[in-house]
């Protein structure tokens, strides 16, 4: 018997044994891999609701104004079933009204990519079999991969009741609980898809989509009613956050519901990762052809990446016709309220408040967008660490054919989501086509210029192609809570979609579409260029 087999089978005898033998090691090497990104997201996230105290006891000083907001929030269904209801209109209760939602949303789309990274993506780099060669127990990296995630919710959690405790201690820890504990639920979700599926992109995709249901039916419910009582709202993990009803009689057996279903799903992922072998899964990926029909370099990344694109032209364009229907109800929620209207100018930058509100989310619609751009660059990135591009490039089939076709979904499908996006608002508001095409189309050169940056980064230097992430990260930060914290011009110029006019609008000024367009074009050549001339990693 070789070496290699004879570790093989202490492992698996350790393993068996002492399941979760190894489990300490492993968190210590998720936590060092995750040193930059977790603390990211967790700033991030926790700065997005702790700051919204100043910015909404300046929007809305004085208890008239905000009991005002409360009862135009539950008389505008389109903006309930964005933000849900308010359930007490105190600075505290507006801060979880504004902000809880997407801070919970958040939470889970960092906890599943913390526990899908450090399990499927693991496993389909054969990284996990190399551990599992040493003393690791069998369920030792899945349990590390959600202390992991535990340990970043409750990071959050904390600098949220932290933050907020000035404004009542138990509000504070309520709202922090919810948003911590729904980012747990999702990753114990993720840690059952991983066991499912048998690639890291269908394990995401799995759990986003549980999420964006979860989202869907939160928002319809709350349309439907004005208190969170809907089954529709029930239905949703997302709803359940909302219902804690922190600052506002708090219901703390809605916690206890979170953890029970945390469990509930800790049980069922373990039991499933205790029936399976390394790289394995319940849902096979179903064989393909006899005979390949994939010709080209270009038709291999349109089969890669076509479920995700597909995916996200398909969300881009039906928030296009939630926000769109959204709009006329803008000037209701924000009524005499000068400073509310300010905001939304300094995001949408022109005088009629609707066009300012169509503007800014068609502005928020770009951000995400690069979200999209960043991950279909750099899914080369994983093609080339999981060696499935060598064999390719090892043909003739040369490095700039094989990039351009990655590259063309990229950058083609970002242009088609923003259009999806502003064909959407279309529908939703009832007109004004070709003016919300436009406002979409103006926001595509910024979405390159990130792709753009994300390829320099992959092509010249491959270790920091992550930062990429955070730069997009970054600018999303800018543009979503920027406006509110009222930061001077200079640091919202720091992301190229501060530089964009803001459409729909009477002015358009070609000049930033330009140069932001040749600024991407040269990116991208240099980190074709770099590619080119660098080794592949191995």
């Amino acid at each position: 018997m070789t070496a290699v087999a004879e570790a093989g089978t202490f492992a698996v005898r350790g393993g068996g044994s002492r399941p979760l033998a190894g489990t300490g090691a492993l968190l210590r090497l998720a936590l060092r891999r995750d040193r930059l990104m977790l603390p990211i997201w967790v700033i991030v996230i926790a700065l997005m609701v702790v700051s919204g105290v100043g910015s909404l006891e300046t929007l809305y000083d004085t208890e008239a104004e905000r009991a005002q907001l409360a009862a135009s929030m539950a008389a505008n269904s389109s903006m309930r079933s964005m933000y849900g209801p308010v359930f007490d209109h105190g600075i505290g209760g507006l801060v979880a009204w504004r902000f809880g939602t997407f801070a919970a949303v958040l939470a889970a789309v960092m906890s599943l990519i913390i526990v899908v990274r450090h399990t499927r993506e693991e496993e389909e780099t054969g990284r996990q079999e190399l551990l599992s060669s040493a003393m690791v127990g069998r369920r030792a990296p899945l349990t590390a991969a959600l202390l992991t995630a535990v340990i970043a919710n409750a990071a959050v959690a904390l600098m949220v009741t932290a933050g907020l405790s000035g404004l009542g201690a138990g509000g504070a820890l309520a709202l922090g609980l919810a948003i911590g504990g729904t980012g747990v639920l999702f990753a114990t979700m993720a840690a059952i898809a991983a066991q499912l599926s048998e690639s890291a992109r269908l394990a995401k995709g799995l759990t986003s989509g549980v999420l964006g249901l979860a989202f869907v039916l939160r928002a319809s419910g709350d349309a439907g009613t004005a208190d969170g009582s809907s089954v529709l709202t029930w239905l949703s993990p997302i709803g359940w956050a909302e219902n804690v009803r922190a600052f506002a009689d708090e219901r703390w057996w809605v916690i206890l519901l979170i953890a029970a279903a945390v469990a509930g799903q800790c049980v069922v992922a373990f039991t499933l990762a205790g029936r399976r072998d390394v790289g394995m899964s319940f849902l096979p990926t179903r064989p393909g052809p006899a005979e390949g029909r994939i010709a080209t370099a270009g038709g291999l990344a349109w089969r890669l990446q076509r479920a995700t694109l597909l995916g996200w032209a398909a969300g881009f364009l039906l928030a296009g016709i939630v926000f769109g229907g959204m709009a006329s109800g803008a000037a209701d929620l924000v009524g005499d309220n000068e400073q509310a209207r300010e905001i939304f100018q300094r995001m949408g930058g022109q005088a009629a408040l609707t066009d300012a509100f169509l503007a800014a989310m068609t502005g928020m619609f770009g951000m995400i967008a690069a979200l999209y751009a960043v991950a279909s660059v750099l899914r080369m990135h994983g093609e080339e660490t999981s060696q499935r591009a060598e064999p390719i490039l090892a043909n003739a089939v040369g490095r700039l054919p094989w990039a351009a076709g990655h590259l063309a979904i990229a950058f083609g499908g970002a242009a088609l989501v923003m259009l999806l996006s502003g064909a959407g608002m279309a529908i939703g508001h009832g007109g004004e086509l070709p003016a919300l095409l436009g406002a979409a189309l103006v926001q595509v050169p910024a979405v390159w210029t990130l792709a753009a940056l994300a390829l320099l980064l992959y092509g010249a230097f491959p270790k920091a192609a992550v930062a990429a992430w955070g730069v997009a990260g970054l600018c999303l930060a800018l543009g979503w809570i920027g406006p509110a914290l009222n930061l001077p011009r200079s640091v919202l110029d720091l992301s190229p979609f501060g530089h964009l006019p803001k459409l729909p609008g009477p002015e358009m000024s070609w000049t930033p579409v330009v140069l932001l367009t040749a600024l991407a074009a040269g990116l991208a050549a240099a980190g074709l260029a770099g590619l080119r001339r660098r080794d592949l990693q191995t």
